[in-house]
C-alpha cells in the first residue's frame, strides 16, 4: 500500500483535543499536588519491590526474550534488568500493581491512576540516558511529578464519571489513555502527533473485565496495568514515527469507541482538567485490600480486639453484618469458592475473615496455605452485606469521597458486639496526618525487603527529602534503585 493516509481533514473529537491541550499547556501551580505525588512515587515504588517476593509476578519480568540486552536502557527497581522503554513499562507497571497495594481512585469507574507510573518512569528513564530520542530533555523528578500529577488528573476525570465497568471493559483502558498523553509529551511530540497516540488508544482494542470476575477472575488482573502502560509507550513510539491518528476514534457512528464499546453513550464531565485527582488520591497504608473493603478491614481489626478482650474468638461469632456502599456490594460481595488469590483479594467476605480470624491482613494471606484454614470459609458464610443509602450517596460526593463501612458482631450467645462504623480510610484526603508518617514507614519496610543498609541509607537521604529529589534527574534516581549498585 503506497497511498499516503497520513493527512485527514476531519476535526478532532473534542474529548481528545482536550485531554492533549491539558498535557501541552496546563501548568501545575498546587503545591499540595506536587507533595501527594512525591507520597504517591516512594509508595507505589514499594509496592513494586514488595511484588519481587512473589515469584507469580518475578517470572513475567525481564525482556521479551531471555538473554537480551538493551544498552542504556530503562531500568526496573529492585532488579538489574535494563529494558527497551516498552518492556520496561510493562515490567514497573505488573510490579507496582501486583499486590493490589498502590493508590486508588473510587468515582463511577475506579483504577488505581499510579499505575501509570509505570509507562512515565520508564520513558523518563530511557529518554535521560538516550537525549538523541528527545534531544531538549533532561527531566528530573520535579518533570516526573509533573507528568504522574497530569496522568492521574486524566484517568481520574474521565472515571467521575463515566463508568466502563458497566459495559464490561476495564479501568486499565484509562491507564493506557493517560500514558500515552504524557510520554507523548515528554518524548517532545507535537501537538498533532500527541493527537494521533491518543487516538490510537482509543482505537485499540480493550481489556475485558472478565478476569476480575467469577467465574475467569485470575492473575492477569495483576499485570494488567502493565499491559496497559507497554501499550501505551508502544503507541507513542508510532506517532512518533509518523503514523496517522484517526480524529473520530471516539464518535465515529457505528465504528467509533461510544458506538462499539460504550452502547452508543458519550462521555460527561464532571469538572476540566487541573490538579484534582492527585490532590485527592487514596493510599493503601494498612491493608492489600481492594480499596472499597479498606474501611471494612480497619472496622474488622479493631472488632477482632473486641473479642480478644471479651476471651472470644473468631469461633464464638455467630455472624456479620456490614452495612456498606453499593459499589462495594457490586465488585466484591461474594459467595462460594474462591480459586486463587485475585478471587481473595477482590471477595470483602474474606478480606473481613482474616483480621477477625488472625488479627491481620497482609498480602500473603491470600496464598493458598492460609487460604486452606477451614475457620476462613466458616466465617465467610456468616458474613452479609447490605446497602447504606447515605453511604453510597457519601462514595459519590465530591466534597466527601468516603468508603464507609460499618460491621456489627453478633455472637453465639446472643451477644452483640457494639458496631464499628469507618467512614474514611486512613489512606483519605482527611486522615493525611495519620496516614502519611505510617506511609514512610511502609515505604521503608518495602526498602529493606530489597536492598543492603548502605543503599538504603543512600535512597532515603534523597527519596526523602522533596526538595533535593524534585532537582534531580529521573535516571540518577533510577540508579539507586537498580539492583545491580
Amino acid at each position: 500500500m503506497s497511498s499516503d493516509f497520513s493527512k485527514l481533514t476531519a476535526a478532532y473529537d473534542q474529548e481528545i483535543i482536550d485531554i492533549v491541550d491539558y498535557v501541552l499547556d496546563y501548568k501545575i501551580s498546587s503545591s499540595l499536588a506536587y507533595i501527594t505525588a512525591w507520597y504517591c512515587f516512594i509508595d507505589t515504588i514499594g509496592c513494586g519491590l514488595e511484588a519481587l517476593e512473589y515469584p507469580a509476578c518475578t517470572k513475567l519480568l525481564g525482556p521479551v526474550v531471555e538473554g537480551l540486552k538493551i544498552e542504556n536502557g530503562a531500568r526496573v527497581p529492585g532488579t538489574s534488568y535494563q529494558l527497551d522503554p516498552v518492556t520496561a513499562a510493562f515490567n514497573i507497571g505488573a510490579a507496582i500493581r501486583w499486590l493490589d497495594y498502590n493508590d486508588t481512585w473510587l468515582a463511577a469507574e475506579w483504577g488505581h491512576p499510579s499505575d501509570n507510573l509505570g509507562a512515565i518512569l520508564a520513558v523518563a528513564d530511557w529518554l535521560n540516558q538516550n537525549p538523541k530520542f528527545a534531544p531538549n530533555s533532561n527531566l528530573t523528578m520535579r518533570d516526573l511529578f509533573t507528568a504522574m500529577i497530569k496522568a492521574h488528573e486524566i484517568q481520574g476525570c474521565i472515571a467521575l464519571e463515566n463508568s466502563f465497568n458497566k459495559v464490561g471493559i476495564d479501568h486499565v483502558v484509562l491507564v493506557k489513555v493517560a500514558s500515552t498523553a504524557v510520554v507523548a509529551q515528554m518524548m517532545g511530540l507535537s501537538r498533532e502527533q500527541i493527537l494521533t497516540a491518543v487516538s490510537l488508544a482509543w482505537v485499540d482494542g480493550q481489556s475485558l473485565r472478565t478476569y476480575r470476575h467469577f467465574p475467569n477472575a485470575g492473575s492477569r488482573k495483576s499485570w494488567a496495568a502493565g499491559d496497559a502502560t507497554s501499550r501505551a509507550v508502544r503507541l507513542a513510539l508510532i506517532a512518533r514515527a509518523g503514523e496517522m491518528g484517526y480524529p473520530t476514534a471516539l464518535t465515529a457512528k457505528t465504528w467509533g469507541f461510544y458506538d462499539s464499546s460504550f452502547r452508543g453513550n458519550k462521555f460527561k464531565f464532571q469538572r476540566p482538567y487541573s490538579e484534582y485527582v492527585m490532590e485527592n488520591i487514596l493510599f493503601k497504608i494498612s491493608y492489600p485490600a481492594e480499596f472499597h473493603a479498606q474501611t471494612a478491614v480497619e472496622a474488622a481489626m479493631t472488632l477482632h480486639k473486641l473479642l480478644l478482650a471479651q476471651g472470644k474468638s473468631s469461633e464464638d461469632i455467630a455472624s456479620v453484618k456490614i452495612r456498606t456502599h453499593e459499589a462495594c456490594i457490586r465488585i466484591i460481595d461474594k459467595k462460594g469458592e474462591l480459586k486463587n488469590p485475585a478471587d481473595r483479594d477482590h471477595t470483602i467476605q474474606y478480606m473481613v475473615a482474616i483480621p477477625l480470624i488472625f488479627g491481620r491482613l497482609t498480602a500473603k494471606d491470600y496464598e493458598n496455605n492460609v487460604a486452606k484454614d477451614p475457620r476462613i470459609d466458616l466465617l465467610r458464610e456468616k458474613i452479609s452485606c447490605v446497602e447504606d443509602l447515605n453511604f453510597s450517596k457519601n462514595y459519590h460526593d465530591p466534597e466527601k469521597r468516603s468508603i464507609a463501612n460499618a460491621m456489627t458482631v453478633t455472637l453465639k450467645d446472643g451477644t452483640v458486639l457494639p458496631e464499628v462504623v469507618v467512614e474514611y480510610p486512613v489512606g483519605h484526603k482527611r486522615r493525611r496526618d495519620e496516614g502519611i508518617p505510617l506511609l514512610i514507614k511502609k515505604y521503608q519496610t518495602n526498602l529493606a525487603r530489597v536492598f543492603a543498609t548502605a543503599q538504603i541509607s543512600k535512597i532515603e537521604e534523597l527519596t526523602l527529602d522533596f526538595e533535593k529529589l524534585a532537582k534531580t534527574p529521573v535516571d540518577q534516581v533510577m540508579g539507586l534503585f537498580s539492583k545491580s549498585n
